[in-house]
């Protein structure tokens, strides 16, 4: 019987990706709604593709696609009956989207880590009331996922999640001062949108991931940790209570994780990610904190709890956003977010609180880039 699935940020790599699955695997799936932000032609094309398809753009703007605007996105994702929902939209964007989803009562493949650094708690609930999974598709943790699956949890010390290092892993602080959005978009084995690979060169992409893993996978902070390794192979390592490590590898293609997450729990062959051994060589050095502040800032909002991750998130959107704008360097960002962050962000965790909190660190960050 065939799945219905629902696709958000269709036109974006995570979302080109999972169409790629859907094409290997015409009769698994029945495409039930693409979405996208403001591509509106390249929509168009896919729904030339996908006829049964239901379209929304979340931005308002000229199309002859019916819905338009966030109201009408959170609604057709209502509509769809998607029996799974790939969560591909980049950035704090995705929170209300993932929300939407469960609340149909769909299973949610979450390549959206932001959903899970401002509300995991809240979606985790909804995703237990509504009896459906939250299934990780970020390959990090998707690694993580499928070997804890394997393994289990007992005795478990700490996940350690790879990172590229990024195009400036070299760099010293006097080049990073330099450092142009057009440089910071040359990821080195990763294909993916602007904001995410700027985040990946910052190291701010890890640092949400690290968040995330301690939410998702309801471990400490001090149980994650994070190495470089710049061939993007081993997608992540669990260490168990023996000591003894386990390891997820693969080619870097993030067609995997998603075939996985849209075939869980059952097998998925696949043959994307496949991986040769010979001539096979793996690197691993320590992430530096001094030149990549970004990740020891998301540790310390980790470790701080409350709504200090969902200012951690703003900040850097908005600082993100700065620097593709000409407005501020690349070595701002993290300054802004640290400003940011010595605010303060106690507070209980709801959707009007989060909601506030991501409004006001950009705002907070706003104001000091102005400055």
């Amino acid at each position: 019987m065939k799945r219905r699935l629902a696709i958000l940020g269709a036109t974006g790599s995570i979302g080109r990706a999972a169409l790629d699955v859907v094409r290997a695997n015409a009769g698994d799936f029945d495409v039930a709604l693409l979405t996208a932000n403001r591509g509106a032609a390249a929509l168009e094309r896919l729904g030339a593709e996908f006829p049964q398809a239901l379209l929304a753009l979340g931005g308002d703007v000229p199309s002859s696609i019916a819905h338009r605007g966030r109201e009408a996105l959170l609604a057709a994702i209502g509509e769809a009956g998607a029996d799974i929902t790939v969560n591909g939209i980049a950035g704090a964007a995705g929170l209300l989207p993932s929300l939407a989803a469960l609340r149909s009562g769909s299973s949610l493949a979450l390549a959206n880590k932001e959903t899970a650094v401002l509300a995991y708690p809240l979606v985790k609930a909804l995703a237990e009331e509504r009896g459906v999974p939250i299934i990780p598709v970020d390959s990090e943790h998707a690694a993580v996922f499928r070997l804890l699956e394997a393994h289990g949890r007992d005795g478990l010390r700490e996940l350690i999640l790879t990172a590229s290092g990024g195009p400036f892993r070299r760099y010293s602080l006097r080049r990073l001062r330099k450092v142009k959005p057009r440089d910071a978009l040359a990821h080195p084995t990763w294909n993916m949108g602007p904001k995410i690979t700027v985040d990946s060169a910052t190291m701010a992409n890890k640092g949400l991931e690290v968040i995330e893993a301690v939410r998702l996978f309801g471990v400490e902070p001090g149980q994650v940790k994070v190495v470089i390794h710049p061939q993007s192979v081993v997608h992540s390592f669990i260490r168990a209570g023996d000591g003894a490590l386990y390891a997820q590898l693969s080619r870097p293609d993030m067609r995997l994780p998603i075939q996985e997450a849209l075939y869980w729990p059952g097998p998925a062959p696949s043959p994307f990610g496949v991986l040769d051994l010979p001539g096979l060589r793996l690197d691993f050095e320590e992430p530096d904190g001094n030149r990549f502040p970004m990740l020891p800032l998301a540790y310390e909002a980790a470790r701080l709890g409350g709504l200090y991750p969902c200012a951690y998130n703003g900040a850097n959107e908005e600082a993100v956003a700065a620097f593709f704008q000409g407005r501020a360097g690349f070595l701002d960002i993290p300054a802004i977010v640290r400003y940011v962050l010595d605010q303060d962000w106690g507070g209980e965790l709801t959707l009007e609180s989060i909601m506030e909190a991501d409004g006001r660190s950009r705002n907070i960050a706003a104001s000091r880039i102005g400055e």
